[in-house]
């Protein structure tokens, strides 16, 4: 059987980052999808994104059908997004069919009342400026009138194929009661859409979270499970499906400097240039400062970008300082670019929206991140999972060198649950270590692991000053170190003296 005589679904590119992704190339064309959420979802930006990237994209004519807001309101809304509905009305690319309640308006009492006049306004502006793109908003509106369900599927049904005749493309948004319950309101609505997509805003650890979730495309393929999205002030919608994540990297042998000389030939001549290396050990131990030693390792022919969750920008630029490194010199050069955001401002996902704007336009060769372990307060182990693979495999994508830090739950060791999730999809480890020997605290450091190259295997000591770190010998008879119970074993006398006379 040829290509030719399957009946293949053809797809409409949404133009929305990620959604695309996940469904394989957009929604259906000419069919109609239902566009399901609970309120404050994005049912309403999601609808008019449609529409607006078609314009913007592929010069596409669209007719958006309001059932709530005005005309006015919704076009004052998404100006915030960098959408100016009303110049694409006055070019005849998008006209408004307004059905939003008016003072005056009274109760539709069910009965022989049907949507036949409306469903001509929306033939009319269809057929007016050519119209390819559909969205209607909302259903429940409209439908929440009708006391009859059965006029409500016949009406639904009406509409869907009126909007088949003409050949749009069409989304329609329908209210939920709750997140993981009926797909709409009536209960009704799915089975006449040909395809279902569903909007989340599920409250997790006292913070939203939103996903969507394509739950049917009938007669074509897309990605099954949630996908989480976040929505910035200057695109909309945006997605982070982790189903698209491609192991498709290229791997180079070029080493770059940790900036720290003994660290390099402790790891084997260096970091690989597009690796991802974890610095884990307990606050005070100087993870800020390997991470400021590997941003000052940087030539002149190199950009840095570091980003802070703990400390400000000032702090920074002062502790820096204080370790012989010129921030403020380097920022000038425009060499580096410092970002810092507190946790808490907004959720992992518009983070890892923003961290990735950020890479894109500044093109580092050298990323910092200090650190994980300040970005998983406060989320679920599922989305902190999520932004970590998001994070480490999109700096592997623009072959770029990333070091983050992470701090360990005690002072003298032990796993955190940052390194349980991130441990796996880093190239190296590097640990850092309070040892207590004799009343007194040093300081260890060891490289844990090192894919692709040969790495040195002892626990070094180490110390801080003005200057930075200052990696040293190895701790010898000494056990327990990484386990936070660090033990010192005396050497019998007469291996002391066997090894001093083999060295004779």
């Amino acid at each position: 059987m040829n290509e030719t005589s399957l009946n293949i679904v053809k797809k409409l590119a949404t133009g929305i980052a990620g959604f695309d992704a996940i469904s394989n190339g957009g929604i259906p064309k000419g069919r109609t999808t239902l566009l399901a959420g609970t309120a404050g979802s994005s049912k309403t930006v999601f609808a008019v994104q449609f529409l607006a990237c078609g314009v913007m994209q592929k010069n596409d004519k669209c007719v958006f059908v309001t059932f709530e807001e005005t005309p006015e309101d919704i076009r004052q809304n998404m100006l915030s997004f960098g959408w100016n509905i009303q110049q694409w009305e006055d070019q005849k690319l998008w006209s408004f069919v307004d059905a939003s309640p008016k003072p005056a308006d009274v109760s539709i009492v069910s009965g022989d009342y049907d949507l036949g006049a409306l469903i001509a306004r929306i033939e009319h502006a269809i057929k007016k400026i050519g119209a390819t793109r559909v969205s209607i908003d909302s259903l429940g509106a409209i439908f929440s009138k009708f006391l009859d369900q059965h006029i409500v599927r016949s009406e639904l049904l009406r509409i869907s194929v009126a909007l088949k005749k003409l050949g749009v493309t069409a989304l329609m948004t329908a209210e939920r009661n709750e997140e993981y319950g009926e797909i709409a309101r009536h209960g009704i609505e799915e089975f006449v859409a040909d395809n279902v997509i569903i909007l989340r805003n599920v409250l997790e650890a006292e913070s939203r979270r939103r996903t969507m979730e394509i739950l049917k495309f009938r007669g074509t393929d897309h990605q099954k499970g949630e996908h989480p999205f976040s929505i910035v002030s200057d695109g909309g919608i945006v997605g982070v499906p982790l189903s698209t994540v491609l192991l498709n990297h290229r791997s180079s042998t070029i080493r770059v400097t940790s900036g720290i000389e003994k660290l390099d030939s402790m790891c084997g001549g260096g970091f690989f240039q597009d690796s991802i290396v974890l610095i884990s050990g307990a606050t005070g131990t100087g993870k800020t400062l390997m991470a400021t030693s590997f941003i000052s390792g940087a030539t002149k022919e190199e950009r840095s970008l570091f980003f802070a969750f703990e400390e400000s920008r000032d702090q920074l630029f002062r502790n820096a300082e204080g370790w012989g490194v010129d921030f403020r010199t380097m920022e000038q050069q425009g060499l580096l670019k410092v970002v810092c955001a507190y946790p808490e401002t907004t959720g992992l996902e518009e983070h890892l929206v923003n961290m990735k704007k950020v890479i894109d336009e500044f093109r580092p060769t050298r990323i910092a991140v200090d650190s994980l372990s300040a970005l998983e307060r406060g989320a679920t182990p599922k989305s902190f999972r999520e932004f970590v693979i998001g994070l480490t495999s999109y700096i592997k994508q623009v072959e770029t060198v990333g070091v983050f830090t992470s701090v360990t739950p005690s002072l003298m060791g032990g796993t955190s649950i940052t390194e349980a999730h991130i441990s796996t999809v880093t190239d190296s480890i590097v640990l850092l270590r309070y040892v207590e020997l004799f009343g007194e605290i040093s300081r260890g450091i060891a490289v844990l692991k090192m894919r692709g190259s040969l790495h040195e295997k002892d626990i070094r000591e180490y110390s801080i000053d003005q200057t930075g770190m200052h990696v040293g010998k190895p701790f010898r008879n000494i056990t327990g170190i990484l386990t936070g119970n660090p033990q010192y074993h005396q050497t019998p006398e007469s291996t002391r003296f066997k090894e001093m006379f083999d060295d004779v």
